[in-house]
């Protein structure tokens, strides 16, 4: 009997500790940046991490997040977050949080002039506009004759499940997407034919996984996920019940 090669272990890198990891190559980086920002690779010159850890964000958030956030060379500031469960009130919060990315970059007595751009970037692994757009992105316009208020702001949201749900012709973003929605090796090398940047993220995509500390890591994370997952449906399903009984 023929034996079979056991599978080869591969994180997701839509489990944001995978993610963050993969983040920490420039290179790659740098092409998923102008690839959600829509721009030419070669206007990002230099781009670098800023501090940044697993973190309880508000006090109904019992998981926390890994985000990454980055300082571009033209000093605008991107904060990158995979958010693996649904949210209810993910809008509020991201605007919260951007709203104090932008503040903090103040000094008391500071003039405003030196406040620059900053932006969010939402990867979303559920559903949060019932449209077939995968991407949106929101600027600070009036409501009559699209007028800027003020460019410093911008949220970008990409909701992962709907590549699976419609067809869309083929952008660098679509293919880092894929790449990051990916679930088998097979999905994985077919999205590294698509891009040199994207080939380079599976090489460091399959270093990572080989290395042992990361993979512990990587795992706890994943259970973390699934605990905060069953928890928050059994709440749902115990207000259900005593709504229920109430009636």
């Amino acid at each position: 009997m023929e034996n079979k090669k056991p599978t080869q272990f591969l994180m997701k890198p839509k489990v944001d500790f995978c993610f963050k990891e993969l983040m920490q190559d420039e290179e790659v980086r740098n092409a998923f940046l102008a690839a959600v920002l829509g721009i030419n690779l070669e206007e990002i010159v230099e781009s670098r991490i800023l501090p940044s850890h697993l973190s309880q964000k508000d006090k109904d958030d019992k998981l926390g997040i890994l985000d990454v956030r980055v300082l571009l060379n033209n000093k605008e500031q991107i904060d990158i977050e995979i958010q693996v469960t649904a949210s209810e009130y993910w809008a509020e919060r991201t605007l919260f949080y951007l709203g104090k990315m932008f503040t903090d970059q103040l000094k008391p007595g500071e003039d405003y002039q030196k406040l620059e751009k900053c932006i969010h970037i939402g990867i979303l692994n559920f559903t949060m506009f019932e449209d077939e757009e995968y991407y949106s992105c929101f600027h600070f316009w009036s409501d009559q004759g699209r007028k800027m208020y003020s460019d410093k702001v911008e949220i970008h949201t990409l909701e992962l499940p709907k590549l699976a749900k419609y067809e869309y012709p083929e952008t660098e973003l679509l293919k880092w997407l894929q790449f990051i929605n990916a679930e088998t090796k097979e999905e994985f090398e077919m999205a590294a034919e698509k891009s040199e940047y994207i080939k380079k993220a599976y090489e460091d995509l399959n270093r990572i996984s080989a290395d042992e500390e990361k993979r512990l890591e990587y795992e706890a994370r994943e259970r973390a996920i699934r605990d905060h997952q069953y928890f928050l449906l059994f709440t749902k399903r115990l207000g259900l019940e005593r709504d229920e009984k109430k009636a």
